[in-house]
């Protein structure tokens, strides 16, 4: 573990201190879906050296997604809502953002009903299709390879 930091370190704070690192959506989809609270703070990680634009849009998603990993319920608790205030603080900032809907889409479709996250669902899919043809190509590909789980989300009704 010490390594991979290291050499994470290594690559984003080269020359001076400054991130030379882009950030891969790629990898973030996929470290999101592990469901390995290892590959989730590895990416946490990652973003906090990046700092890329939405770093706290991807930053809740992956503290909500870690907390239905974490073992004790107070823990998961504080977690979950506090990844729950970054992502909704970035959407209220980008309310278009069809990525950060995509996001907030994923969790809600996972979040156990007594944590009332789970009112927006139809909004967010809907956000997500409208917005789909504008979105990267990686994060295009996370929502095809989404969907096949999804019960809000199908690929056929998307566009681009």
């Amino acid at each position: 573990m010490q390594i991979v930091l290291l050499l994470i370190s290594v690559l984003v704070f080269s020359l001076g201190g400054r991130p030379q690192q882009a950030f891969d959506k790629g990898g973030y989809y996929t470290s999101l879906a592990s469901g390995r609270i290892m590959a989730i703070d590895s990416e946490l990680t990652v973003l906090n050296a990046v700092q890329p634009k939405g770093k706290e849009a991807y930053e809740g998603a992956l503290l909500m997604r870690k907390a239905g990993l974490l073992h004790h319920a107070k823990e998961k608790l504080r977690v979950f809502r506090s990844g729950a205030v970054k992502l909704e603080t970035a959407m209220a900032g980008d309310t278009g953002n069809g990525e950060y809907h995509f996001l907030r889409l994923i969790i809600q479709e996972h979040a156990p009903a007594f944590l009332h996250y789970n009112k927006d669902m139809e909004k967010d899919s809907q956000q997500v299709y409208r917005t789909y043809g504008n979105l990267s190509p990686a994060v295009r590909k996370a929502i095809i390879d989404y969907c096949k789980n999804s019960k809000h989300l199908r690929a056929k009704e998307l566009n681009g």
